[in-house]
């Protein structure tokens, strides 16, 4: 895998030479335009300046054919070859770069020609009877105008380059924030969890942080829930043990009723224990990341007749169940499991705290994308003090027989499941409302 630096630098220092190779293939070009139109104006520079000497010198015009003249006496620049001719096509003067052939003028204005295998670019000017023709050889004008653009070319290629260079160690420097987290997390302990903090650090990695510290919460959490799983195990789970050793033992030692009694009492203590890790494992379940989710869909009726019927171990006689004509059949917004499991929880400590002899209410209403399952006991009333612990862990209210987990899983079933869950302790029991998001 390449480096992200290299990564970067190509892709970047691509597009960077194609734009500068199009831009410098456009100014090199424009560049030969303008130098080949400067060299052809000299070639008409130079014929309307010999033509002005011609003027001042009428004795060239009576010269004998074939008559020469050197460049000082034409004042031809350096190169260039000149002919003066007439309309007849008879040569009057011409320079000694002029080839023998002549140069051909029967026409005005540019053209291109080639003379002894040699390319040549003419100008010819006619003034009054007589051709003047100036022209120089396609070779010298190539050479010229390369060398003009290779002197153009340098600055750009060391310039790009130079650009290049830059680029690079601009983006490593602007990879330094990513070496520092590389780094901090290097120089961390394999149990260290605390978020990280980099100052400075650019706008755009702060959401990467943000996303490494969330991971590093949500890692803190789960190994806490398991350090709170496994002491509360061994917290919850010795009591029961040792109740039904001592059971057990008893059993032993002892005959006839006393016997059957202590076994009754281990028998008892087993199944306490059993319902403890139940709940347990329920707990840890919702806790964790693991999914509820099984495809079936239930309305809010289906979910509180399958609570009622799970509700104190099927033992549900003492449950009123009271629906409105009204009832929304609409699916409920989360899993079937946790809902049923959520308000059976409910359902088993109402009849927990209810006496033998009266009966427990569950209402179910519908209000907009939500239901409320509201269940009412008449057990005692609990101080507005207590009511904050209802949904912790293990605790009890009096002498409770429950394992004290049953509020703390349909609290984290509404955490999970963007519930909400109220409590109302009035003289004549406690009023407890679950709602539950329905689907549209």
């Amino acid at each position: 895998m390449k480096s992200l630096r290299l990564r970067l630098t190509f892709k970047l220092g691509a597009a960077f030479v194609l734009i500068w190779a199009l831009a410098a293939t456009w100014m090199l070009n424009d560049l030969r335009n303008q130098m080949m139109f400067s060299l052809d104006q000299r070639l008409v520079a130079s014929a309307r300046m010999v033509a002005g000497l011609i003027e001042q010198m009428p004795g060239l015009a009576s010269a004998t054919g074939g008559a020469r003249f050197s460049d000082e006496h034409l004042h031809v620049p350096g190169g260039m070859a000149c002919q003066v001719s007439s309309l007849r096509g008879e040569v009057l003067a011409r320079s000694h770069t002029t080839p023998d052939e002549g140069l051909e003028s029967h026409q005005s204005g540019f053209r291109d020609q080639v003379i002894d295998g040699v390319a040549w670019r003419s100008f010819t000017l006619s003034r009054g009877d007589l051709l003047i023709t100036t022209a120089d050889r396609h070779a010298e004008r190539e050479a010229l105008n390369t060398s003009i653009l290779l002197a153009a070319s340098v600055p750009v290629g060391v310039a790009m380059l130079g650009c290049l260079c830059l680029l690079w160690l601009g983006i490593g420097q602007s990879l330094l924030p990513l070496n520092r987290m590389r780094d901090a997390l290097k120089r961390r302990s394999a149990d260290s969890l605390e978020p990280l903090q980099i100052h400075p650090l650019p706008s755009e990695l702060k959401p990467l942080l943000d996303t490494q510290n969330q991971l590093l919460q949500r890692i803190a959490k789960t190994i806490e829930r398991e350090r709170r799983l496994t002491g509360d195990a061994a917290h919850e789970l010795r009591s029961p043990l040792t109740a039904i050793k001592t059971h057990l033992q008893v059993a032993r030692m002892t005959d006839g009723a006393a016997r059957d009694q202590s076994l009754a009492h281990a028998e008892a203590g087993a199944d306490r224990l059993h319902r403890t890790l139940e709940q347990l494992l329920l707990l840890a379940r919702v806790e964790g990341s693991l999914s509820f989710d099984d495809g079936v869909q239930s309305s809010a009726e289906d979910v509180a007749r399958l609570a009622i019927q799970d509700a104190n171990a099927g033992d549900n006689s003492r449950i009123d169940l009271i629906l409105p004509d009204n009832l929304s059949a609409a699916p409920v917004e989360m899993p079937v499991g946790l809902a049923v499991a959520a308000l059976r929880n409910l359902l088993d400590n109402a009849l927990r705290h209810t006496p033998a002899d009266t009966r427990v209410e569950l209402s179910v209403l519908t209000a907009a994308d939500r239901v409320i399952f509201r269940v009412r006991d008449h057990g005692k009333q609990i101080s507005s003090e207590d009511l904050q612990y209802l949904t912790q862990r293990f605790w009890r209210n009096g002498n409770s027989e429950g394992c004290g987990l049953g509020l703390a899983i349909v609290q984290a079933i509404v955490q999970r499941c963007s519930c909400s869950l109220t409590f109302d302790s009035q003289p004549d029991g406690l009023r407890v409302e679950l709602g539950m998001p329905l689907r549209r």
